[in-house]
């Protein structure tokens, strides 16, 4: 699902400490895992799910004049990463473990390796995407397994947070072990 203007829906600590870089022309290669360290519910295992919006997110990420001319109201920035943010294109590399894969406390689910400003952008949009989907999917997923071989089905549109919610609910759901859902709108 194509989403608009997802440039800034970060926190703006992503953009302070990646002006810092870029002012004190800090450049080298940086690397992150995206991992947790425990479960929340002691439930033993995730589900991974997201990577599908990572991709998107990373492929189209790009600022346009309304977005700069907002984080230069803000009077925080230097006019030349205002600039460097208008031609940004990400360059770096991404590891991940496929989706459906389950895994464990403490193990990398995505790595970024990138240069140290491009890094630091993308931190947030990538926790929420694999937060959100993976909870989906690992709680479909428990789900399915009580279930012992019973068919179960997605009805989160009835009760998500708006319609891109529902969308990558489902498609979470789907990766956790949910049946898909034919929709017919017309007889």
């Amino acid at each position: 699902m194509n989403e608009k203007k997802l440039e800034l829906v970060t926190d703006l600590y992503e953009f302070t400490m990646s002006n810092g870089y870029f002012v004190m022309q800090r450049n080298e290669i940086a690397y992150f895992d995206i991992f947790f360290r425990k479960i929340p519910d002691n439930g033993g295992y995730v589900v991974v799910a997201g990577l599908n919006e990572i991709i998107d997110y990373i492929k189209n990420l790009s600022f346009d004049i309304d977005d700069i001319n907002y984080l230069r109201s803000l009077n925080i920035f230097s006019e030349d990463y205002l600039n460097y943010l208008l031609k940004f294109k990400f360059t770096g590399d991404i590891w991940a473990i496929p989706e459906g894969t389950v895994v464990f406390p403490k193990e990398p689910l995505v790595t970024v390796r990138a240069n140290i400003i491009e890094a630091q952008i993308l931190e947030t949009a990538m926790l929420l995407f694999i937060n959100h989907e993976s909870l989906i999917a690992t709680k479909t997923s428990r789900i399915v397994r009580s279930a012992k071989g019973k068919p179960i089905m997605e009805f989160g549109a009835r009760r998500a947070h708006g319609v891109s919610a529902a969308v990558y609910g489902s498609r979470a759901a789907i990766i956790g072990g949910a049946v898909r859902n034919k929709l017919c709108l017309y007889s």
